[in-house]
Parts: structure tokens; C-alpha cells; sequence
């Protein structure tokens, strides 16, 4: 099968996500208003979707082949961007994009490009066409036990290693053998206070060398945090809760 669509496809992404993180800071810097229709804010996360959308419809409806297949390609990639860059507001159905809640559109855009260059470069999902000389019994346990260490390290909450082990066999024991992330679903139902206190001061404290190294890759991908929006957020988290005690 052709790579060139998928190349065109992580090319189209990779060029489109820049753009917009760059333009999107210069915006914040220079005070450039935003797109709006009608007065009503437009994301770019709509033109996303529209693409995705429209790129779908008619990749299924058509199956274009020759340059139309690649042109295609490049419209779902340029969609994809625009879409996982606003990931964390349709996560948390506000407009967190300047807030450390909006570092995980960065986390989301990622993931994207590690899946996309792990199908270009030619990689199996849990490498069922290697060793394909090993007796059928084998490889079913070998591809079982590998899908069971995957699930494992997802639910301890690292996406990003998950997807890499389900390509390269082997990431998968790494994965589920470290310690979980304190708010994963692995976490809250083995772990005791002492391991949660482990994982906290792993991930999230800010004298671990993860959680800083984490903060400075997302602030430098998609911008540090703005006081403006910081405060903004922590009022509609109070006011979320002070609703919710009311009810």
C-alpha cells in the first residue's frame, strides 16, 4: 500500500498545527481579535471538523484515487490540526485554550502525530506480521499478552506510551510496570493512600522532574498560561462547584 497519502496526510497536519500555534500566540501578544460569524466566536475547531467531515464523506463515498486521494489527504490532515489544537475545549466544553487545562490539546495533537508516523514508517499493530515463521499458538499469546499489557498501561493514564506499545512490542511492559498516574482509572481502584502519594509527588508535584519537564515541552509547543485566563478559569471552577452544592 501506498505511504504517500499518509505522508501527505502528517506533512498537512504537522505544517497546519504550526501555523495556527503560531498565529494563535501572535494573536494573544498583538491583541488580534478573533474570527466571529454573526458576532458568535468561531474556533477554528468548527473549520476542523467541516474538513474531517467533508474529507470522510467523500473518501467514503467516492474512493478517489491519484492525485484526488492525496488531495484528500491533505484536507483530513489540515482538518485533524485544527481540531485536536482546540482538543481540551471539546473536553471540557469551555474555552480553556490559555489555561493548563488547554495544555492538553498539545497532549492530544501529540499522540496524533506519534500514531500517523508510527502507520508511515511501516509498523504493526502489536507486531503481528513479524516473525511471521513463528507457530500460530505463539504469536496468539504473544498478540494477547501485548494487548493485555496495552489496556494496563492506558488505564494507569499513559495514552502516549499505550499508543507506542501497540506498535513496538516490548514499550508495553514498561508501561504497565512503572507507577500509574494518581487520577487514572488504575490508580483509584488499587492503589492505597501511600502509593497515591508516590504517584502525586511523581506527576503532578512541581519538584518531580516528569511533571516540570512536561510543563516546559507543553508551554513551549503551545504557550504558557496566561493570569488572565487562569484566573478566569479558577472563578468558573468555583462557581461550577458552589452550583453543584446548591443543587
Amino acid at each position: 500500500m501506498s505511504r504517500e497519502p499518509t505522508a501527505l496526510l502528517l506533512a498537512a497536519f504537522l505544517i497546519t498545527f504550526v501555523l495556527t500555534r503560531t498565529y494563535t500566540r501572535l494573536a494573544r501578544v498583538r491583541g488580534w481579535g478573533s474570527a466571529s460569524a454573526n458576532g458568535v466566536h468561531l474556533h477554528h475547531l468548527v473549520v476542523g471538523i467541516v474538513f474531517v467531515l467533508l474529507s470522510g464523506f467523500i473518501e467514503i463515498a467516492a474512493r478517489p484515487q491519484g492525485l484526488w486521494r492525496d488531495l484528500i489527504a491533505i484536507v483530513f490532515g489540515v482538518g485533524g490540526a485544527l481540531t485536536l489544537d482546540e482538543f481540551a475545549l471539546w473536553l471540557y466544553l469551555r474555552d480553556v485554550y490559555w489555561t493548563e487545562e488547554g495544555h492538553r490539546s498539545v497532549d492530544a495533537t501529540v499522540m496524533g502525530v506519534l500514531l500517523a508516523g508510527l502507520v508511515l514508517v511501516g509498523l504493526h499493530p502489536f507486531g503481528v506480521h513479524d516473525g511471521g515463521r513463528a507457530p500460530r499458538f505463539v504469536a496468539s499469546v504473544v498478540v494477547l499478552v501485548s494487548v493485555l499489557l496495552a489496556l494496563v498501561t492506558f488505564a494507569k493514564g499513559k495514552l502516549t506510551l499505550g499508543v507506542i506499545s501497540i506498535f513496538v512490542p516490548g514499550v508495553c511492559l514498561v508501561g504497565a510496570a512503572r507507577l500509574a498516574k494518581p487520577h487514572s482509572v488504575w490508580a483509584r481502584r488499587f492503589y492505597g493512600a501511600p502509593k497515591l502519594e508516590r504517584a502525586a509527588q511523581r506527576f503532578e508535584s512541581s519538584a518531580s522532574w516528569a511533571s516540570r519537564w512536561h510543563e516546559r515541552f507543553d508551554d513551549l509547543v503551545g504557550g504558557a498560561p496566561t493570569a488572565h485566563a487562569m484566573f478566569a478559569q479558577a472563578c468558573q471552577t468555583a462557581l461550577g462547584r458552589l452550583r453543584g452544592q446548591q443543587a
